[in-house]
């Protein structure tokens, strides 16, 4: 059972992974049901009484919470998050916790010090009392974890769509029109214009080389975004496309008939599900590189951009990919390549089946 926090809006990328995961679970023999925690909805003491409502009489479910420090949280102090996993250990349960959010947040103010300080602090007791902890980080990555730690299981996010993989096969606009850029998913104020303007700045200089192209702009906060890009992009050959916040379906569809992905959400890693599912979708990937990249995440069709030399690089980079065609379907390739061999859904599944089995956990009869 996946027991969840706090619901997000206008999408909850930890609810989809959620029931992906499920229905892949499913093919190995495992079946995972959801459970919410409604703390937010009907007060902690309420919720916590749900819950114990809701595993009454499970004594052979393994439980897997999922931790991000927002979902136990409003203002991120996660140590709600240990209360729950210490009631579920003192109702006799075996529990996993899977960490979305493997670090503590950025911030340089005492109040985020603070905060961070928090957030460690929680998740090495989340790590003392599970039997099992799931990060979507290899452990070199997180500088917390104790070297010494035994139950590390290291499991990269999958794309919360479904069967990427058609994307492969897409048609994609005949030689002579537009390439299309496509930008998945985009910050929260006030990140979102810094974001904003590295794209406008990347797909200005490719312009100049490529000319007339289109920037399709979708997910989270695209339509935000995508409207201050438009403003920026004026008079630069490029058109801006805004399709909101759509179907997971939609998604595919739309990535299948895009050239190359623009990830420009900070630097990339396998805990990032926006750029994963440009990856799922066969396309290849510009973002920026960071400390968090490890294998099998640079197998795929990256191309690595360092900080320092972000905007331009994002442009010199988007106009080689769209100039090279060549150079394009090798990238393209990589990712789905990583796609089949580190990213599925049943891959994902059978890392997930193999750790439980370790654990004893028994498959459905």
């Amino acid at each position: 059972m996946a027991i969840l926090g706090r619901r997000e809006e206008p999408t909850d990328g930890v609810y989809d992974y959620c029931c992906y995961l499920r229905d892949a679970l499913a093919k190995e023999g495992v079946n995972l049901s959801l459970t919410q925690v409604r703390w937010a909805e009907i007060g902690r003491k309420a919720s916590r009484k749900e819950l114990l409502e809701a595993v009454e009489g499970k004594q052979n479910t393994f439980f897997l919470l999922q931790y991000t420090a927002l979902s136990w949280s409003r203002q991120g102090f996660a140590l709600p998050a240990v209360g729950i996993l210490k009631l579920l250990k003192e109702n006799g349960s075996r529990c996993a916790v899977v960490f979305h959010d493997p670090d503590g947040y950025a911030g340089n103010r005492a109040v985020d010090r603070f905060r961070r300080a928090i957030q460690r602090y929680a998740m090495k007791r989340l790590v003392r009392l599970s039997d099992l902890a799931i990060f979507t980080l290899p452990r070199d990555k997180i500088s917390w974890l104790p070297a010494d730690t035994q139950n590390f299981v290291f499991i990269p996010v999958g794309a919360n769509l479904p069967a990427p993989e058609r994307a492969w096969e897409a048609s994609h606009h005949s030689t002579g029109s537009k390439p299309v850029v496509a930008v998945f998913s985009l910050s929260d104020k006030p990140t979102l214009a810094k974001e904003v303007s590295q794209i406008a700045r990347a797909v200005s200089i490719a312009a100049k080389q490529v000319g007339p192209l289109e920037v399709v702009v979708l997910g989270r906060n695209s339509e935000s975004g995508g409207e201050a890009l438009r403003l920026a992009l004026a008079g630069s050959g490029a058109e801006v496309r805004i399709v909101g916040v759509v179907s997971a379906d939609e998604v595919v569809r739309i990535l299948g008939t895009s050239d190359v992905m623009l990830f420009a959400r900070g630097p990339i890693s396998s805990r990032r599900g926006s750029a994963i599912a440009g990856i799922a979708c066969g396309l290849p990937i510009i973002a920026e590189a960071g400390s968090e990249l490890a294998p099998p995440m640079n197998e795929a069709g990256v191309i690595l951009v360092p900080e320092e030399l972000l905007p331009e690089g994002f442009g010199t980079a988007l106009a080689r990919i769209l100039t090279d065609q060549t150079y394009r379907a090798s990238l393209a390739q990589r990712s789905r390549d990583a796609q089949k061999r580190y990213f599925s859904w049943s891959v994902i599944a059978r890392q997930y089946a193999q750790a439980l089995r370790a654990l004893g956990v028994p498959s459905r009869d």
